[in-house]
């Protein structure tokens, strides 16, 4: 099986991918794209030149790398804000593809954080509803997942015919060997982590810039919400 898990950034979705890494049937794909849509656009990103140095920046290349048939089940990370014009998506074929969204007020809040006056190209939310018309899927909310792990888990791993794995619900505090270069910038937090963290509290309170990106984003996570699984504890 190849799981195909599409977010945009401050998600969830490297604590997914420790998830997933973890089981011990699994191998785990850092954001492959990453280096290919940096190299292609140009766009300034911390630790730009060494994800370019780190990837292969041909997208057909990276696609066929996405392709092949792995030898255990294969989970890949991945942002819809990466598959540029032109990009091919044939491969998401064989995948079960998964859309993992968040609020965008949390998602502003926590990039923010990271890299300053972030856009709407940046979290991605236009490019991931785009991407779901394209390919369909899965919808799963990090808010579910955040609020009862375990039960979230199972709705997932149920809806795509896998077992669920209790090594899921915990991993070793530290780096991962399938982390992207990028990782000792962004991964701090999940890094210091062992499991899924708490159930989240009150959305946090924008600024005007913040507040009215969360407003354009909104639609498009409201879209995508309204087919999310269920979660029932």
């Amino acid at each position: 099986m190849k799981i195909a898990m599409w977010s945009g950034p401050r998600n969830l979705s490297t604590a997914m991918m420790y998830s997933f890494g973890n089981r011990p049937d699994f191998t785990a794909v850092d954001e492959p794209f990453y280096g290919a849509y940096l190299h292609a656009t140009g766009l300034t990103h911390p630790m730009g030149a060494e994800v370019i140095a780190s990837q292969e920046t041909d997208p057909k290349q990276v696609a066929a790398a996405c392709a092949a048939d792995p030898a255990q089940h294969r989970y890949m990370k991945h942002m819809p804000h990466h598959m540029l014009d032109g990009v091919p998506l044939d491969w998401t074929q064989d995948c079960v593809n998964v859309h993992l969204i968040r609020h965008p007020a949390r998602v502003i809040a926590s990039y923010a954080a990271k890299r300053e006056n972030p856009t709407l190209e940046d979290i991605g939310y236009v490019q991931q509803t785009a991407l779901y018309d394209k390919i369909g899927g899965l919808v799963i909310d990090s808010h579910d997942i955040r609020e009862n792990p375990e039960a979230a888990l199972r709705v997932l791993c149920d809806a795509i015919d896998l077992p669920f794995d209790a090594s899921m619900l915990h991993w070793p505090a530290g780096p991962k060997p399938f982390d992207g270069v990028w990782a000792s910038h962004w991964y701090g937090a999940v890094h210091r982590s062992t499991g899924f963290a708490g159930a989240e509290g009150p959305l946090p309170e924008l600024s005007s810039d913040a507040a009215k990106l969360c407003q354009e984003a909104l639609p498009h996570y409201d879209a995508l919400k309204a087919r999310k699984l269920l979660i029932t504890s």
